[in-house]
């Protein structure tokens, strides 16, 4: 597979304006919470992080080297942080103007944790949602759009990135989804970046908005429109549809189909778990101070608990409060052919399936208790990957060869998909 451009760098956002904003986030925070965080992970894990995969890399970021300059800015209040800085501006100008894959990870992770904080602060680490391809954001202007996307067609495939990833983490192992349906299918890929740390009805709004300004603008006629959403991507995707029905955006009716990777349509029981800790730490008056940890949740994070999408099921609410699903009927958007992929760590199907890790099958796969809100994807839409993992969603080349045989038309499935030279 051919090389991808290397991403631009985001319009109008400067390094110097990323290190306030960390520097901002860090004088917020106390030397406390700081040296409770470390002995407790230090305490937990000896000292050796548990993140694997993409993330390791911002796990190691957090360790004793990131404590200890926390440490050091926040001694700085009140002494000019700016001032402080500036000397560094030479040196992240002009080599640093992009940001890097690491910094990028490290950006995305904390907006998936801290960003509805960030957004509501001002502070310039908070993600801006926006439409990309090849690395470049896409302004919804055809003159635009002729020069970013000069290879435009009327197929369009937009890809909806889960919590704390970003649009580049499409790419995994050498394997991209949207540039494989582009190169056997003929699709153009449009990429979602956006703060995962939102409600995931804030994000689906936005999202909705966004791509009926592009779509307005394209410079040729639509032929086929596909969202392709990796975990939490298929909530926002789904609340997206919502808003684009509510409010008659064209796009909904041109929607073909919309594909969920490992999408917890129902939750997903490591925030739940998250918030029974909420209500165990604060059971007691010696532990009553750490549960305030449990609340550096992001909202997007609590919309995991049970797959929240609409305003309604969040708005005047406590949501650290423990409490039941309150969810109505649930529906799959009316016209548009939904397909569910789920994935699990069993090898076999004749194994209790234990999920991916982080979402269950049954929610991947929309099934419910409670007949109102299970989601009907007919049961040739549905598909597990077996002996996987949440993040192998991405990558593994059966995954993608069910992705494409849903997508291509009848007389393309006689080819067999093209195979990436680091496909497993």
């Amino acid at each position: 597979m051919a090389t991808p451009p290397k991403p631009a760098g985001r319009p109008g956002r400067r390094p110097l304006d990323e290190l306030r904003g960390a520097t901002r986030l860090a004088v917020e925070a106390t030397r406390g919470v700081t040296d409770l965080v470390e002995a407790m992970q230090q305490g937990i894990t000896g000292g050796t992080p548990v993140v694997g995969g993409p993330l390791a890399a911002v796990t190691r970021l957090l360790n004793k080297p990131i404590f200890g300059s926390i440490r050091g800015v926040t001694g700085l209040v009140g002494a000019g942080i700016d001032a402080a800085l500036a000397p560094l501006s030479r040196l992240l100008a002009p080599t640093q103007a992009e940001a890097s894959d690491e910094l990028a990870a490290l950006l995305a992770a904390v907006n998936g944790v801290l960003g509805d904080y960030l957004e509501q602060t001002g502070n310039p680490l908070a993600i801006p949602l926006r439409l990309r391809h090849g690395g470049r954001v896409l302004e919804p202007d055809r003159e635009a759009l002729v020069r970013d996307v000069p290879t435009a067609t009327g197929k369009i495939v937009v890809l909806v990135h889960g919590s704390c990833m970003n649009d580049r983490q499409w790419l995994r192992r050498g394997h991209d989804h949207g540039a494989a349906l582009a190169r056997d299918l003929g699709f153009t890929p449009v990429y979602l970046h956006y703060n995962s740390g939102l409600h995931v009805s804030t994000n689906g709004r936005a999202f909705a908005e966004a791509l009926a300004a592009l779509l307005a603008a394209w410079p040729c006629a639509i032929e086929r429109l596909v969202i392709l959403g990796h975990s939490m991507g298929g909530l926002v995707a789904r609340s997206a549809c919502l808003v684009a029905e509510a409010e008659g955006h064209a796009w909904r009716r041109q929607l073909d189909a919309l594909v969920g990777l490992g999408t917890p349509h129902h939750g997903a029981p490591l925030e739940r778990g998250g918030s029974w800790i909420d209500l165990l730490l604060g059971a007691t008056r010696y532990s009553a101070p750490l549960a305030r940890l449990g609340k550096i949740r992001s909202a997007g994070v609590t919309d995991l608990r049970f797959g929240y999408v609409h305003d309604e099921h969040w708005e005047g609410r406590d949501r650290f409060a423990h409490g039941v699903d309150l969810r109505g009927a649930m529906t799959l958007p009316e016209g548009v052919r939904c397909y569910a992929i789920a994935a699990t760590r069993g090898t076999t199907p004749g194994d209790r399936l234990p999920g991916d890790g982080l979402v269950p099958v049954d929610s991947a796969l929309g099934r419910h208790a409670d007949p109102a809100r299970a989601l009907d994807f007919p049961e040739a839409h549905q598909w597990i990957g077996y002996g996987m993992d949440h993040l192998d969603l991405l990558d593994r080349a059966e995954v993608y060869a069910t992705i494409r045989g849903w997508l291509a038309p009848p007389e393309d499935l006689s080819q067999p998909p093209a195979r990436d030279s680091n496909s497993p």
